[in-house]
């Protein structure tokens, strides 16, 4: 169909999100903000991935990979998924229902074209979803459909949010993490990382590397398209591929 992307055997191998034969996607299109100015990177993220990022950056903070208000697919699908999450205020029922068909195989569709004018207002029901919630289900989700397939990992920023995760995997999970990486020379000068909390004797203390010293795969708990591309330069730079080398979990 023409002005379509979409994913499913392209995924590169060794991710373990990808759409299954047989299950069907959920389409959805490019948008336009108004007003113009709201939202630019998300808006320039929603608009600009590229095909297989469909599926490899579900497990970012900006959510589904196609925005809820463009969705479109077939009502024995909805069925299939379920319905959703009735729970009310501060329920971020497009993110449970996204993770929920991709847990059942289900595949990501763009069109191409912006078909929505998306407004922006401060009551917006999005203000009401708490974002430890929309944390807490990114974490688990992660650990559902990655963590299971790597045995050890790294993780992609030494500061706050890259601490922030370690802390909040399961005690499993947190014994896969190898090492922190980082472009800060004072915290790699530091040497590691001591998970204080832990009731584990001695408490665990997680190396940190320079970017260039470190392992992949990775999980980048680094903001994109917000160091004018030093970060994306040197992401690039070490000629990875995205779903089997690295993720984004920013």
């Amino acid at each position: 169909v023409r002005g379509l992307t979409h994913l499913g055997a392209k995924t590169p191998s060794g991710f373990c999100v990808s759409s299954s034969p047989g299950a069907a996607p959920i389409i959805g299109c490019q948008v336009r903000r108004e007003p113009p100015d709201s939202t630019e990177r998300y808006t320039r993220w929603i608009n600009q991935l590229a095909p297989d990022q469909l599926l490899t950056q579900v497990f970012t903070s900006n959510g589904p990979t196609v925005i809820m208000p463009t969705w479109f697919c077939s009502r024995a699908w909805f069925s299939h998924v379920g319905p959703f999450d009735e729970g009310g205020q501060g329920v971020p029922e497009d993110l449970l229902f996204f993770h929920n068909h991709l847990r059942k195989g289900g595949g990501v569709i763009r069109v191409d074209q912006s078909l929505l004018l998306y407004r922006y207002h401060p009551n917006a029901a999005t203000r009401s979803v708490l974002e430890t919630t929309i944390w807490t289900h990114r974490v688990r989700f992660l650990e559902e459909r990655v963590l299971p397939h790597w045995a050890a990992f790294t993780i992609w920023n030494a500061g706050r949010q890259g601490r922030r995760l370690y802390r909040s995997l399961t005690p499993e999970a947190r014994r896969k993490v190898v090492a922190f990486c980082d472009v800060d020379e004072k915290k790699i000068r530091k040497g590691f990382y001591c998970y204080e909390d832990s009731q584990e004797r001695p408490k665990p203390r997680v190396p940190i590397l320079h970017f260039r010293a470190a392992r992949p795969p990775f999980v980048i708990c680094v903001k994109l398209d917000l160091t004018g591309g030093a970060f994306e330069d040197n992401l690039r730079s070490l000629h990875l591929q995205e779903g089997r080398d690295f993720l984004h979990f920013s």
